[in-house]
């Protein structure tokens, strides 16, 4: 099975080409000013988030303009859009526009709603050449009166040469509090965007057949795990960025870092205490 594909652009919506995954799918918008993308949520909840560029919404009898406005996934937080189960919506490009569809089944009965860059919730993971900026779009936690049935939804900043989701980890089973099963998707770009980076898609031995993949990441590609321990390392020269996106029965989120390389979780409060 494949865990690794391409999504560059070649429509005005890209979809996944194969999904090993249950739960989650992913669609890729590039719009130019004035198209129009229209679409119905059907059983599935949908958060839209603007990579770059501005679009108006419409979702049932809403209306929500000039969502968005950064130019790139490099240059500030993000807006985004939930759109509930059974809703129907039009996109309308104010400029062109890149919108990253992240969807998961639900039976959420709400009201649709834009998620503000004062609503993000952004900081730094882990410490020296594994430290990652992070902007939290749509979590269980800090951000009240953003309701979703199961979507998990953020992005990771990873600068040149450094590790992400590093240590490994995997969630991949119900074991409360110890670890939530979620599947997820990492969506990449890179800066320059004939950049590289390598992920890491491994199992551990308790799972037959046992996986150990590495894939060369670039520009508009994504990895999608419906299991596994996953980390990653961009290129030195090049800036990586990835949408990680969520879903499994609940939206309480636990990990289990891979045995061999979680002692390196406790080096981070040294490591800032000494400035790296």
């Amino acid at each position: 099975m494949d865990y690794f594909a391409s999504v560059a652009p070649q429509a005005q919506v890209t979809s996944l080409p194969y999904n090993p995954c249950n739960l989650l799918d992913f669609q890729l918008l590039k719009l130019a000013p004035g198209d129009g993308h229209s679409g119905a949520a059907s059983d599935r909840e949908i958060v839209a988030v603007l990579l770059g560029g501005q679009a108006t919404f419409d979702v049932n009898e809403q209306h929500f303009e000039h969502v968005g406005g950064r130019p790139n996934v490099f240059a500030g937080k993000p807006h985004a859009v939930y759109l509930p189960a059974g809703s129907s919506f039009t996109i309308t490009a104010n400029s062109a526009a890149e919108i990253a569809l992240v969807s998961a089944p639900s039976d959420l009965q709400t009201a649709p709603y834009v998620i503000t860059p004062a609503q993000v919730t952004s900081g730094m993971w882990g410490a020296a050449n594994f430290s990652r900026r992070f902007n939290q779009i749509l979590t269980a936690t800090g951000q009240p009166g953003l309701p979703a049935r199961r979507l998990i939804v953020g992005e990771t900043i990873t600068p040149s040469g450094h590790w992400s989701t590093y240590p490994a980890h995997k969630h991949e089973v119900d074991d409360l509090p110890a670890e939530a099963f979620h599947e997820e998707m990492y969506y990449f770009k890179v800066a320059p965007s004939d950049g590289f980076g390598i992920a890491r898609f491994y199992t551990g031995a308790d799972r037959d057949p046992a996986i150990e993949e590495n894939y060369t990441v670039r520009d508009n590609t994504i990895l999608m795990m419906p299991f596994g321990y996953h980390t990653y390392v961009g290129a030195p020269g090049f800036t990586s960025y990835y949408l990680w996106f969520l879903a499994g029965e609940h939206r309480t989120q636990a990990v289990i870092e891979d045995p061999d390389t979680r002692w390196v979780s406790k080096t981070v409060p040294m490591l800032r205490e000494l400035g790296h």
